[in-house]
């Protein structure tokens, strides 16, 4: 069994920073990319930032240069590092790992995170 928790959401002002973070726990091979999304009421879930085992990243576009992905293979855990917050970033945020078990590779899901950016 694996699983991913988040933490790290709450209410900011804007311009505020919030740091999340994911940790991965179980019987957990090796844990290869690893994510943030967010999904805000009544839009579809979308990427926000993706981190490679290699550390190469990728970012969607309202985001580059506010936010940054990292992560820490020894504690298996990824942060999502929030800074220049607007409201237009409210959402429930979700991490997301692909983990090799014993003999398989699957995509696993936190429960969700908080955030709201308002004054």
């Amino acid at each position: 069994q694996v699983q991913l928790v988040e933490s790290g959401g709450g209410l900011v002002q804007p311009g505020g920073s919030l740091r999340l973070s994911c940790v991965a726990s179980g019987r957990i091979f090796r844990i290869y990319g690893m994510g943030w999304y967010r999904q805000a009421p009544g839009k579809q879930r979308e990427l926000v930032a993706a981190i490679r085992v290699s550390g190469s990243t990728n970012y969607a576009d309202s985001v580059k240069g506010r936010f940054t992905i990292s992560r820490d293979n020894a504690k298996n855990t990824v942060y999502l590092q929030m800074n220049s917050l607007n409201p237009e970033d409210t959402a429930v945020y979700y991490c997301n790992a692909e983990i090799q078990t014993d003999l398989t590779i699957d995509t696993y899901w936190g429960q969700g995170t908080q955030v709201t950016v308002s004054s």
